[in-house]
């Protein structure tokens, strides 16, 4: 594997991570619990977005088959996706919507932040803006985390539901195979290994202060660096690329 296959892999994971949870907070969009929350989710949702775009746009580059974005997002099989297999979980009710947004938010913090210091120049471009996004949606996910899970008996009994069916997805975002590997060496992507000490030690204090558990349970699941994914992701991109497939190339 050369650099350049390598690093369009990378940017397509990382694209296709943003996607997929940037389409599954946009299903809340008028179906917020509070017209607050409907508001900040689908703010959540643009800035996923566009963070895919511009990572899809490099990654088309660096394959150089004369592909966009677009083609990317929305003409692949499910078996392409390398999205990690949390994004795509359901958003369940807001508790599960929350847990899920905590436990990625500070995983793409210290992620994104160790990545701004890529030799990769667009990489570390689309890095520096992206944790300056990442901020608010940590605060965001932190502050619901500890309100509810310190909140009301039904508010703490859901919150730790969603930690404990939603734990056994938090291995696989510390994983690395051979694109990272090969990425790290020559100083491009970020070190998983110091990331998962950091990011567990961050999510236990977050944990502690709304009086929820940790799970005991270190079975995880796995399987999206090659493109096995749960039943879920076919139903979004059933969804999600609809159009495109119905009207290929149409001009809007």
């Amino acid at each position: 594997m050369t650099t350049q296959e390598a690093i369009y892999k990378y940017a397509l994971r990382l694209g296709d991570n943003s996607l997929i949870l940037g389409h599954r907070l946009s299903e809340l969009c008028s179906r917020g619990p509070i017209l607050e929350e409907d508001l900040a989710l689908t703010n959540i949702s643009l800035d996923m977005i566009g963070r895919t775009q511009a990572l899809l746009k490099y990654a088309a580059e660096i394959e150089g088959k004369g592909k966009t974005e677009d083609d990317l997002a929305y003409r692949r099989p499910e078996n392409n996706y390398y999205n990690n297999l949390i994004t795509e979980q359901p958003n369940g009710d807001f508790a599960h919507t929350i847990t899920r947004q905590l436990f990625i938010s500070v995983f793409e913090y210290l992620f994104y932040s160790q990545l701004e210091k890529s030799k990769d120049e667009t990489l570390s471009a689309i890095a520096k803006k992206t944790v300056k996004e990442i901020k608010y949606h940590m605060q965001h996910a932190t502050d619901w985390t500890i309100r509810l899970g310190d909140g009301t008996e039904e508010s703490h009994k859901r919150m730790q539901k969603a930690v404990n069916d939603l734990w056994m997805y938090t291995g696989e975002l510390f994983e690395m195979d051979e694109v990272d590997t090969l990425l790290f060496r020559e100083g491009i992507s970020a070190d998983l290994i110091p990331i998962k000490a950091q990011w567990q030690n961050d999510i236990k204090i977050i944990l502690i202060e709304a009086t929820l558990t940790l799970p005991e349970d270190s079975f995880m699941q796995t399987g999206s660096k090659q493109g096995i994914h749960t039943e879920n992701l076919g139903h979004i991109l059933a969804e999600m690329q609809y159009l495109q497939r119905a009207y290929p190339d149409a001009k809007w």
